[in-house]
């Protein structure tokens, strides 16, 4: 069969608008206000917030938990179906209806907040995996860490838009009950701009798959079940997926605590003023777009796998300086008798987070592209949201636990360990033989001329625990 041709620039433009469009949410809703304003005015238990803190990881990780018993099946039943864009629109509308509802959760109303972030999470977590299985068709293999990192790095500048009006434009910077009339607005604003946005991913996306017809006495939900039975016997014969995909698990189990926690970190720990927050929110936009475009650059002249472990090496130095800036800012004015304050390093820390956070995610999710034969593309995308949300509950309850224990300074030393496990994984990783298993299953659309003989043994992966 012949090679897959890169798709034309409005399709790879409308492919990435998913998620410049779904960008709003994380960043507003999850990553940089709602996540303050939720314990701090609608929980509100201060000053130092542990039960808020530990319902708002509740409520994420309840998310992830239905996404986690779910998305296989969903993603089984979309590639049999090939039903991807209608799967993807009713996701993305889930997402939108529920994030402009939070308008009617006021101060008190904890439940009724719970439960629109657990579905308007679930709607984004299903829309993240299925817009993701669109990649592989996208382009040929060499062009694929180029394509998602053009997608992740505008998806950054999404979230800059929509946050910049949130803050700007409404005033959702000051999180009083003064100010909570404005406050209110997140919500519907957030909503509206992701409905928005998404719009040229609906209208320029290909549906390249065919549909096939059930089998006698099948539906959907059957067939979806068999595929997902038969997905993870098969994923035994994709050794460096499988070593990729337990080394992802550690190192999202980091990111999902910090796109949800850092800037109540620097909310609650750091104490930062409003001016600060909005300098670290840029910062970060822009370093983390530049990291997905620069590093999703060098993943294409380089290596997936070492780009990989390059921003995984920089998520040890930015945790680790997270942890200690109130020790780095007393050693920095001891040594140049300045007497800068503490939310000013946390800046310089999260220029260097900001590089690792786009980078980390484009990378893993390109490589999960070139080790998932196109055929079977939905169904591992799915494991890998399946991964990626298990851990996601591992590392937001650790930490929701740790904290209200020691408080949330020493329960993000969490994070390091973690990085430090994916990093000690990723390093089993053969990505060559990952590509060309792949890339030789029957079916496939292209084929490499060499054939993998070379097994990893799976011992090799339980020697790491």
């Amino acid at each position: 069969m012949a090679e897959i041709k890169r798709a034309s620039r409005k399709e790879l433009f409308g492919w990435a608008m998913f998620d410049f469009a779904n960008s709003s949410y994380t960043t507003v809703i999850i990553t940089v206000v709602f996540c303050i304003i939720f314990p701090k005015i609608i929980v509100g238990d201060g000053p130092e917030y542990r039960l808020g803190n530990l319902l708002w990881s509740a409520s994420l990780s309840i998310s992830y938990l239905i996404v986690l018993l779910s998305v296989p099946l969903l993603g089984a039943m979309m590639d049999y179906s090939a039903a991807k864009k209608k799967f993807l629109f009713g996701t993305c509308l889930l997402t939108v209806i529920a994030t402009a509802a939070l308008y009617f959760v006021g101060p008190g109303d904890i439940i009724l907040g719970m439960m629109l972030i657990i579905l308007s999470n679930v709607g984004f977590s299903y829309s993240e995996s299925f817009v993701s299985s669109f990649l592989p068709n996208l382009g040929p293999p060499e062009d694929l860490g180029k394509i998602s990192g053009y997608a992740w790095g505008l998806g950054y500048f999404g979230g800059l838009t929509s946050t910049a009006i949130v803050m700007f434009a409404l005033g959702a910077n000051e999180y009083t009950l003064a100010n909570f009339s404005n406050l209110r607005l997140v919500g519907p604003v957030t909503g509206l701009f992701f409905l928005i946005a998404a719009i040229p991913t609906f209208l320029w996306v290909k549906e390249r798959n065919i549909p096939r017809p059930l089998p006698e006495n099948e539906n959907y939900i059957t067939v979806g079940l068999k595929r997902l039975q038969k997905t993870f016997r098969d994923i035994r014969d994709y050794e460096d997926l499988m070593i990729l995909l337990a080394s992802f698990f550690f190192s999202y189990a980091g990111l999902s605590i910090v796109i949800a926690f850092a800037f109540i970190y620097g909310d609650q720990v750091i104490h930062w003023s409003s001016t600060t927050q909005i300098l670290m929110f840029v910062i970060t936009q822009f370093t983390a777009a530049g990291g997905a475009f620069l590093f999703g650059i060098i993943q294409d002249k380089w290596k997936a796998k070492q780009t990989f472990v390059l921003t995984l090496g920089l998520w040890v130095v930015a945790v680790g300086l997270i942890y200690g800036v109130h020790q780095v800012t007393a050693f920095v004015n001891s040594l140049m008798g300045t007497s800068i304050k503490g939310e000013y390093i946390f800046l310089v820390v999260g220029s260097i987070a900001g590089l690792g956070l786009g980078s980390t995610q484009s990378a893993c999710r390109a490589m999960v592209g070139l080790f998932s034969p196109n055929t079977k593309a939905g169904e591992f995308f799915g494991l890998w949201s399946f991964v990626g949300r298990l851990s996601s509950i591992m590392g937001l309850m650790g930490l929701g636990f740790l904290q209200t224990f020691f408080g949330l300074q020493k329960a993000i030393l969490v994070c390091l360990v973690f990085f430090l496990i994916s990093l000690m994984i990723v390093l089993f990783v053969d990505e060559e033989r990952g590509k060309m298993m792949a890339q030789n299953m029957p079916g496939n659309s292209y084929k490499s001329a060499v054939s993998p003989k070379i097994r990893i043994p799976l011992r090799h992966i339980s020697r790491l625990f």
